[in-house]
């Protein structure tokens, strides 16, 4: 067995791995690189990014992932769906297969960290057989310096095994790919899926079951501060503009996608970006198209002329959710420390597919535990298996339920604590559509929604008249700087207003039938804070 690189004091046979060829330990970069390009792994593009195909996976497999139920944490998950059960003979045997697997094989360690505070800071170990994804998590987390690699004891370990296939007969799953989480031995499997945002979600799963019991709230958002240190939360599924707009050349990043909120503030959990790239534009998104045509950016699935080796990014024949992975030095303003203070302004974006909700409107107390329990928006094509070429409407608790092992009340809860103390304003922002329901209508302007979203930040929707819309209860601006005042109010925007109220009323009723499985959890201030279809429908 050979070892490159610089291995850890804590070796591999602590995690039952033996017999393997050679181990490639925190290896930088530039010699990933190498060996992507040796093992025909991936390509350079003529930026000197990693160009990768993931194959059949282009997206989350969620119907392929599984909490192992074991006593110390069974009475806690919110099982269902979401988080499927698998019994711990038939984990232990997957992972004796995936030690068996890479027996004789290469293997790439990455030792890193989950977490930019050190109150909360987790060491998370990945053992991978490829070259590019060891890349992509040295780019995702948060690096560990050579002196301290040396003693890195992980608290979580991520088995990669992208070229491992399950067998639904013997292993009790649905399909050849398996995402599996043991929480108590704090153990992740992933097989059958090159897909690399198994991976990134797989580690924020885990921190989404450990840090509540530690008054943290998990959040899938993104983050960035301002120059008067005043930050902004910006929650939202993927596609709905998390990266995008909270990469801001007048803010510094925190971070653009999952953080932790504690009694010392915001902090990132990740220490890179994994944004779109279908449709990159340098004139709309600058920050993000400088970070991927960097050295050592991670690409999937993007089309890279194999002459020229120069980036198609309008080009979705693999799919719509191709991706860029990059470090968040890349985006030159960013927050080194990866941590800042706590929110002054929290956006909830939704991709609104049917064109009904306004593209910004202000919510109270009572409005931001029903709309974050709601999770309302769209699901885009490519970000998971099995959808197709149109968006669905969708509702996901928390703006992240894939994600979250315990209850959604647990979140909520700790979220309408957390606003309370710190009088944080809470926004719903629709970067969807407009005019008319998808097919119709047409997406929002990316400029109007950052001319939105600048007003709520500067205070300049301070300054202006509030009305509330009559199907949503939404307090939306009369005016705001930048946008036409005809953009404000969703219904003015359809030609047909008669098909706006029709299409606000099934709407309506989606969020009606949504909320039920909370009706019991919440107060009835927060129940009555929703859209009411009977009060509605009474006065058309």
């Amino acid at each position: 067995m050979r070892t490159v690189g610089m291995p850890g004091d804590y070796n591999l046979e602590n995690h039952g791995l033996r017999n393997l060829r050679s181990i490639f330990w925190n290896l930088t970069p530039s010699a990933l690189i190498e060996k992507v390009i040796l093992f025909n792994e991936a390509e350079l593009s003529n930026s000197g990014a990693v160009v990768v195909s993931t194959g059949k996976h282009t997206g989350r497999s969620p119907n392929d992932k599984y909490i192992v139920r074991v006593k110390e944490c069974e009475g806690e998950i919110w099982w269902g769906k979401t988080n499927q059960p698998l019994q711990p003979e038939k984990f232990n045997q997957l992972l004796h297969k995936a030690r068996a697997y890479l027996q004789g094989k290469d293997v790439f360690v990455q030792d890193l960290y989950a977490g930019a505070d050190p109150a909360y800071r987790v060491p998370i170990r990945l053992i991978t057989e490829k070259a590019w994804a060891a890349l992509f998590a040295h780019n995702l987390f948060i690096r560990v310096s050579p002196e301290k690699a040396v003693h890195h004891r992980p608290q979580y370990t991520v088995f990669h095994c992208p070229d491992l296939q399950a067998d639904p007969l013997e292993d009790s799953t649905h399909s050849s790919t398996i995402i599996a989480l043991d929480l108590a031995r704090k153990i992740v499997l992933i097989a059958g899926t090159s897909y690399a945002g198994e991976i990134k979600k797989s580690i924020f799963s885990a921190l989404n079951y450990h840090l509540p019991s530690k008054q943290v709230l998990p959040m899938h958002c993104s983050a960035n501060v301002g120059k008067n240190g005043d930050v902004a939360l910006f929650f939202g599924l993927s596609g709905t503009g998390k990266t995008t707009l909270s990469s801001d050349p007048d803010r510094r990043l925190i971070g653009d996608d999952e953080h932790g909120w504690s009694e010392h503030g915001v902090f990132n959990f990740e220490g890179g970006c994994y944004a779109k790239m279908i449709h990159l534009r340098p004139d709309l998104e600058p920050l993000i198209w400088s970070a991927v045509h960097r050295y050592g950016s991670v690409l999937e699935n993007v089309t890279c002329n194999p002459d020229s080796r120069e980036l198609d990014f309008d080009d979705d024949h693999r799919t719509e959710n191709t991706r860029g992975a990059y470090p968040l030095d890349y985006i030159p303003n960013h927050v080194p420390e990866g941590y800042a203070g706590h929110p002054a302004n929290i956006f909830f974006l939704t991709a609104d597919a049917f064109g009904i909700l306004p593209p910004i409107s202000r919510l109270d107390a009572d409005q931001a535990m029903y709309y974050f329990l709601s999770g309302y928006t769209s699901k885009l094509a490519g970000t998971e298996t099995g959808l197709g070429a149109e968006p669905q409407a969708t509702f996901s608790t928390c703006f992240g339920a894939p994600f979250l092992p315990l209850h959604p009340k647990v979140y909520a809860n700790l979220l309408g604590q957390k606003i309370a103390h710190h009088k944080t304003r809470i926004w719903l922002v629709n970067t969807g559509w407009t005019g008319g329901p998808y097919g119709i209508g047409h997406r929002m302007k990316l400029p109007y929604t950052r001319a939105m979203i600048c007003a709520a930040l500067n205070g300049a929707l301070e300054q202006v008249e509030f009305h509330r819309e009559p199907f949503f209860n939404l307090d939306i601006p009369s005016a705001c700087p930048g946008v036409p005042n005809e953009i404000l109010d969703p219904q003015s925007t359809w030609p047909d207003k008669t098909a706006y109220q029709k299409h606000a009323l099934e709407l309506m009723e989606q969020f009606e039938r949504n909320f039920e499985q909370f009706a019991d959890e919440v107060p009835e201030s927060v129940r009555d804070a929703g859209p009411r279809v009977t009060l509605v429908a009474g006065r058309l």
